[in-house]
């Protein structure tokens, strides 16, 4: 008898629907054909001991498994579901007029249990674009997968349950998320706050800043002078996350298996901290079964590059363009597969190895030319990328001690959110553009127009400064939010002196 069911498979972040074929006949002998990797064809050995575990037979005959289309490379555990309920449905076991309504994926455990899955967001997103009743999978995954609306899914803790409810012996309960309270009932639930910081009320605005225009920013300053404190709470003065925002970040964060059973969407933007031993593929994405990076992770959110210097230079240089495209694409000799990866950069970093130079109080110790050595462990085209370079200073003891409470979050997002609407109405028309930061080099030309005084700043800036064309740019764009901040149609010269003074490694004092 010849049984059809359906899975999925993931590529970047879209879904592939694979049929399953299971014929049984005459002979005695398992043959499972379709591209499968190892993990689907030690599938037999989960399914046959699941099914005897749980009561039913493994057929003794020709079982013939053929994963349709057969030239897409079939990876993973999570098929093993899919195909043990078309093998017994071909065996009789099951009624199989309901197989072909649903969508069934899940890992099985030695004793008939479900294991979870990844990407089960994307699955469930194509399962409803191609018109399936229900989608059938582990328990941990159906928060994920219920948030897709006009599909019923069901999530199940053993085959058993799924033999019983296409048998008709039992019936199961869909999950239900309610999508838009789940999104608007956490926004905005940080767990810290800016109020929390003492002092570093310069850092707190080029942070607001950086916030107000999508810029990446790097803080240079001494050890304990609060460099991650102040980017780790970066993210809660972004503008909150709309629902397709949120959409994306959960698919990105489904396929890599980052959710727990108890999330159903990712609505808060995120925060990635990689420690600086990280390679190149694991930042960017990559494998040989292509898996979404730190970079893509942060997806919306931040990425935070702690200690800037200490990370390999090959892993820091393979950022660059995902930096300027906001998307990365892993090719293969016979796929491509592009993930988005639009986030705020932010890096910290001592100023040198021992960490005091230019230290108002401690002496720094290290050898004539060594700051310099340091610094060049960052290449310029990577610091012409990062829009704001902010020193940081050592809090004193009277601001540490002091009693008056700092601005919240909540005050500086609202203002915030003001400047990013202004943004977005200037790009009315590129649905693509939502912050100064994405500006082509044309749109910075048009947009950013100053008078014959700030040319004037601007241009002994550069010769001062020795400043790259990038980093003219990169200026104009941040002179744009700080007058976007102010509610100032035009870029006046108080703005463009602003933007200039964050350019702090452009400056002579850090060339050693």
């Amino acid at each position: 008898m010849l049984v059809k069911t359906f899975g999925s498979a993931v590529y970047g972040i879209q879904a592939i629907t694979i049929t399953i074929e299971v014929n049984i006949a005459a002979g005695t002998k398992y043959f499972i054909v379709g591209l499968p990797d190892v993990a689907v064809k030690e599938s037999y050995f989960r399914i046959e001991s699941a099914l005897k575990n749980c009561g039913y037979r493994m057929p003794r005959q020709q079982v013939v498994v053929n994963m349709a289309p057969a030239d897409i490379k079939k990876e993973g555990s999570a098929y093993d579901l899919t195909i043990a309920t078309g093998v017994l449905a071909a065996s009789g076991q099951i009624e199989a007029e309901e197989l072909d309504k649903y969508l069934i994926m899940g890992e099985l455990s030695l004793d008939g249990g479900l294991q979870p899955i990844k990407g089960a967001l994307p699955i469930a997103i194509q399962a409803r674009k191609e018109g399936f009743k229900g989608f059938i999978l582990p328990k941990q995954n159906a928060r994920e997968a219920a948030i897709v609306d006009n599909l019923e899914v069901y999530g199940v803790e053993n085959i058993k349950q799924v033999a019983d409810f296409f048998n008709g012996d039992t019936t199961l309960q869909p999950e239900v998320v309610n999508t838009r309270d789940e999104f608007y009932n956490s926004l905005t639930a940080y767990d810290s706050d800016f109020s929390e910081v003492r002092g570093q009320e310069n850092i707190k605005r080029a942070l607001e800043i950086a916030a107000a225009g999508g810029h990446n920013v790097i803080l240079i300053g001494p050890p304990g002078a609060g460099k991650t404190m102040l980017a780790r709470r970066l993210p809660s003065i972004l503008p909150p996350l709309s629902l397709h925002e949120s959409l994306e970040t959960t698919k990105i964060h489904s396929v890599a298996g980052k959710l727990s059973a108890a999330d159903a969407l990712v609505t808060t933007r995120p925060f990635r901290s990689p420690h600086h031993t990280i390679s190149d593929v694991a930042l960017v994405g990559g494998g040989t079964n292509p898996q979404p990076g730190e970079i893509s992770l942060a997806h919306n959110g931040v990425l935070f590059l702690d200690e800037l210097p200490e990370f390999k230079r090959s892993a820091l240089e393979v950022m660059r363009q995902p930096l300027e495209e906001r998307r990365v694409t892993i090719s293969r000799a016979k796929f491509t597969v592009d993930y988005p990866s639009s986030f705020m950069l932010v890096a910290s970093m001592n100023p040198c190895p021992c960490g005091y130079y230019n230290h108002p109080e401690k002496e720094c110790i290290c050898p004539p030319g060594m700051v310099q050595k340091y610094l060049s462990k960052i290449s310029g085209p990577l610091l012409d990328r990062i829009d704001l370079h902010v020193e940081v200073t050592p809090v004193n003891f009277n601001e540490l001690s002091s009693e008056r409470l700092a601005e919240k979050s909540e005050l500086i997002r609202e203002r915030v959110i003001k400047a990013r609407e202004v943004q977005i109405q200037r790009f009315g028309e590129r649905p693509d553009l939502h912050a100064n930061a994405q500006m082509s080099p044309q749109m910075v030309r048009d947009i950013c127009k100053i008078t014959p005084a700030g040319q004037t700043l601007l241009k002994k800036a550069m010769e001062k400064l020795g400043l790259s064309a990038r980093a003219y740019d990169r200026i104009l764009k941040v002179a744009r939010t700080i007058a976007d901040l102010a509610g100032s149609d035009e870029i006046l010269l108080e703005h463009l002196a602003e933007a200039i003074h964050f350019r702090s490694l452009d400056r002579d004092g850090w060339a050693g």
